[in-house]
């Protein structure tokens, strides 16, 4: 299983210049936030992911595309909005 920092730092390579924290809850779930580091903006908060899933670097590979594909999507919804 992977370990939070270790989590942390792929996140932070893949989707920079966000930053990211990471928080284990007591039932074992991770909550991810994904924000810009200089303005404390919010991009993305996905809760209750499965710690046990990340057990393989194809399981982080499709958490990164899960996240990315949540960003774009939020993205065009901010976007149609203006």
């Amino acid at each position: 299983m992977i370990h939070l920092a270790q989590l942390r730092m792929q996140l932070e390579r893949n989707f920079s210049p966000l930053a990211c924290e990471c928080a284990l809850t007591g039932d074992n779930s991770l909550t991810v936030k994904l924000y810009h580091p200089a303005t404390g903006q919010v991009d993305l908060v996905v809760s209750g992911l499965s710690m046990a899933m990340l057990r393989t670097p194809e399981a982080m590979a499709a958490l990164i595309e899960e996240l990315r594909y949540e960003l774009e999507s939020i993205g065009l919804h901010r976007s149609s909005a203006l």
